[in-house]
């Protein structure tokens, strides 16, 4: 389909019946609004830690290129971090290998997420 400019009179209707309206760019990824590109997961990872090992744990994390957000947390977890891989059996590995053999690090409690209602402040829509 060839591009519209955005000088064009064709109508913001017209516009947003095109496949490529309905993308969002989100740190130069793109991505459908409200969902995940097939080939992405989002895991929000509840970690229950020894508490000597806190700041050892929580600097791992940080290393760790799948892992985005590190939150030290009060209630029932020790931490709570996010992170992002290319599918399920990725997670799986990233949890495996690299999660659990952190020295310190006593089980995990992970959320996959479905479906994204809100970020940023911002709502996603359809």
């Amino acid at each position: 389909m060839p591009a519209i400019p955005l000088s064009s009179s064709v109508s913001i209707r017209q516009r947003l019946k095109r496949p490529s309206a309905l993308l969002a760019v989100q740190k130069t990824r793109l991505e459908p609004r409200g969902q995940l590109l097939q080939n992405e997961v989002r895991v929000i990872l509840n970690l229950f830690v020894e508490s000597k090992d806190l700041e050892m744990v929580t600097d791992s994390l940080v290393k760790l290129s799948e892992v985005t957000d590190v939150y030290e947390v009060t209630g029932e977890y020790d931490i709570v971090c996010l992170l992002r891989t290319e599918s399920i059996l990725a997670f799986r590995e990233v949890l495996k290998n690299k999660i659990l053999k952190i020295p310190g690090v006593k089980s995990t409690v992970s959320s996959i997420v479905l479906y994204t209602h809100k970020r940023d402040r911002k709502p996603v829509s359809e």
